[in-house]
């Protein structure tokens, strides 16, 4: 048994089983994958995967226990890397982030810049997603990290940061009937107008939603995108107000009017989501301190390694308080 025998197990069934595309996650050729998921089976002496002709169907019962246990031995494998880089003081490397498009294009650039100072040959990977990928990404072991917003409790996934704290905001057209009359300030007279918001908006525990069933109303969701900028092209064609995050909109966006809704809709939390136990490279930390300057690395390190008392974050910020959102109205 090889570790490259377990990461190809691994790619196997986070690819849906589908050995092809297993194949180009690992940069393999699929007869050369499905040779050593043959080699790992016959030296288990049991099948991983339920074969239908020549296509995988499903995970054995003994293969769910041998894909925990790998993704464990992986973790720990690249932890074991991590802690070598480290005291070699290592400076290169790559830092994988699964993040949403409104952190992504945002939130992100002037931390990841600030990175790139002070650590030019670290290469960044994002992977922008629906909130439901994100994490799964980083469960995955795929990402380093995950960064991904919540109202209310944190993520049930991992070790949580939290970076700071925002609000949505509502956007319209200039001259729009609900600007001119200043009733743009109550969820009564935004759920008569047909609206546009990120995805998540569907969800049944969306905070969006809830706001308005807690007042009785239904929101009438005309149009729904995983990206600010789209969101904000079709409240420019007509199609409805915006609803969406208010470190998405910028100075440029002078031909829609912003109306604040914090007293609307819940506050949200940016959150820096990490897997339990993971041991970071320098420029991780780095990055991390760059993206939120409240998160003391020390503590970072400690929380990571199980010291309960070291995860008790104060400060947190608000977007609007943050060096980022000042860089970001300059853009």
């Amino acid at each position: 048994m090889t570790l490259t025998q377990l990461r190809y197990l691994i790619a196997i069934a986070d690819s849906g089983l589908n050995i092809t595309l297993a194949a180009e996650r690992v940069h393999a050729t699929q007869p050369g994958l499905s040779k050593q998921l043959r080699q790992l089976e016959d030296e288990l002496g049991f099948q991983l995967f339920v074969r239908k002709g020549k296509s995988l169907d499903t995970v054995t019962h003994a293969g769910q226990q041998v894909l925990e246990r790998a993704r464990i031995i992986l973790a720990e494998a690249a932890n074991i890397r991590s802690i070598a880089a480290n005291l070699r003081n290592e400076a290169h490397g790559e830092l994988r982030i699964a993040t949403t498009h409104t952190q992504a294009r945002f939130a992100l650039p002037a931390a990841i810049s600030a990175l790139n100072q002070s650590y030019p040959q670290v290469s960044v990977h994002l992977q922008p997603g629906r909130d439901s990928e994100v994490l799964a990404q980083l469960e995955a072991g795929r990402v380093d990290l995950a960064v991904i917003s919540t109202a209310g409790a944190p993520p049930d996934v991992g070790i949580a940061l939290p970076a700071y704290h925002w609000h949505r905001a509502i956007l319209a057209p200039r001259g729009h009937p609900l600007v001119a009359r200043g009733q743009g300030r109550t969820l009564d007279a935004l759920a008569k107008l047909p609206l546009v918001s990120y995805e998540s908006s569907l969800k049944a525990d969306s905070s969006l939603r809830r706001a308005f069933e807690a007042r009785n109303l239904k929101p009438q969701i005309a149009m729904t995108a995983g990206d600010a900028d789209l969101i904000k092209t079709y409240v420019r064609a007509g199609l409805g107000i915006g609803v969406l995050a208010e470190m998405a909109i910028l100075p440029g966006d002078t031909d829609l009017a912003t109306l604040p809704a914090d007293h609307l809709f819940p506050q949200c939390t940016t959150w820096i989501v990490l897997r339990r136990e993971s041991v970071l490279r320098e420029y991780m930390l780095e990055f991390i301190t760059q993206f939120a300057p409240h998160l003391d690395r020390r503590d970072v390190v400690r929380t990571l390694a199980g010291d309960a008392a070291a995860g008790k974050w104060t400060g947190v910020p608000h977007w609007r308080e943050s060096p980022f959102a000042a860089l970001s109205d300059a853009a």
